[in-house]
């Protein structure tokens, strides 16, 4: 995909998830104690020290989030404010200053406005994909908290995450971890992900979707799902998500769970998913922003295979679901109170 791409010449039905260059970006920068009003730029290019301490030490976080076009033509964003609070603990692991909730919110809307013509259009299942991060910056060396930060939110239409849509694809459990017991797993932080590049490689080197991360301390339970995370229904409709100190607090996933038991009146639980016993699941899936919902077709486990509800076709209950919530981001389903912000 071309980085000079106008949204004239966009097929929004074959988007895939990449990055396109679009006309705003919004940054704040933080000095001196605070941070200031921030602005509306069209340059994509940060300039930096380079002793920042987000190139050295990691320390930097980052959100994901979307902005949907509706039926009318309006475009809304789904729970903002969860995002806010979500990067408010990501900044506090990592000593960072947070960004508070509500300028978080204004800034998000500000630049989605600014790009509304890059919102794609209702119905082509393609979205408006918002990423804001904070990085350290400024001219540091040593292991400290910088002084100096950036705040930033850009924007760029997407098409589904895992090729296909929703379909169900299959997964490799690897051996690898993604994060400590005690370390920055439930932080939406950058080291997080370059750690699960490897594993992600070899899985989709032998034809899987992305790897299957266990548990740190004991590899008997099910943390996450590539950058996802898992959920499962069991054969007596109980839908059960993993809790865990290193799994990152996803807001599909909570969103899931409120409809499962509120929408779909099935019993709910987040709990221990153990590998050994999966096969108490007619349904299974990985969830995220980004992902959405993707049915898990199958879970490869060292030399065993094992199929949950099929690989080709998707199960009842993982449908429904979906068709709520997308619904709800859409503006065809109505929305829990407060879930849903108006640009």
């Amino acid at each position: 995909m071309t980085t000079d791409l106008r949204p004239e010449n966009i097929d929004w039905k074959d988007l895939g998830f990449s990055y396109i260059k679009t006309d705003y970006r919004f940054v704040s920068q933080y000095k001196d104690g605070s941070w200031d009003e921030g602005t509306l730029t069209k340059d994509n290019q940060l300039h930096i020290s380079e002793g920042s301490t987000a190139l050295h030490y990691g320390q930097q976080c980052f959100e994901g989030m979307k902005a949907y076009r509706t039926a009318d033509g309006s475009i809304q964003l789904f729970r903002p404010y969860e995002n806010a609070k979500r990067m408010k603990l990501s900044c506090e692991r990592l000593l960072m200053p947070v960004f508070p909730e509500e300028k978080f919110v204004e800034a998000i809307k500000k630049v989605v406005k600014a790009n509304e013509e890059w919102v794609p259009p209702y119905g082509t299942g393609s979205t408006l994909y918002i990423r804001p991060f904070i990085i350290g910056v400024g001219d540091n060396i040593g292991v400290k908290p910088a002084d100096e930060y950036i705040f930033s939110a850009f924007v760029m239409p997407v098409g589904p995450y895992f090729k296909g849509g929703l379909k169900p694809s299959n997964f490799l459990v690897t051996d690898y971890d993604r994060a400590a017991p005690k370390g920055t797993g439930a932080a939406k932080v950058g080291g997080n992900y370059a750690g699960s590049l490897l594993p992600g490689k070899e899985a989709k080197e032998r034809s899987f979707s992305d790897a299957v991360y266990l548990d740190p301390e004991t590899h008997t339970k099910i943390e996450e799902v590539g950058a996802a995370n898992f959920f499962g229904i069991t054969k007596d409709d109980l839908f059960i998500t993993p809790k865990s100190s290193s799994i990152l607090p996803s807001i599909t996933k909570y969103s899931l769970l409120w409809l499962a038991e509120n929408r779909l009146n099935l019993k709910v639980s987040e709990g221990d998913v153990y590998i050994d016993q999966i096969d108490q699941f007619k349904e299974a899936g990985a969830c995220g922003t980004a992902a959405v919902i993707a049915p898990i077709g199958g879970l490869q486990i060292k030399d065993a295979f094992h199929v949950f509800y099929s690989e080709t076709e998707v199960g009842p209950v993982t449908k429904r679901l979906y068709n709520e919530l997308v619904g709800i981001q859409t503006g065809d389903v109505e929305a829990p109170e407060g879930w849903i912000v108006k640009v």
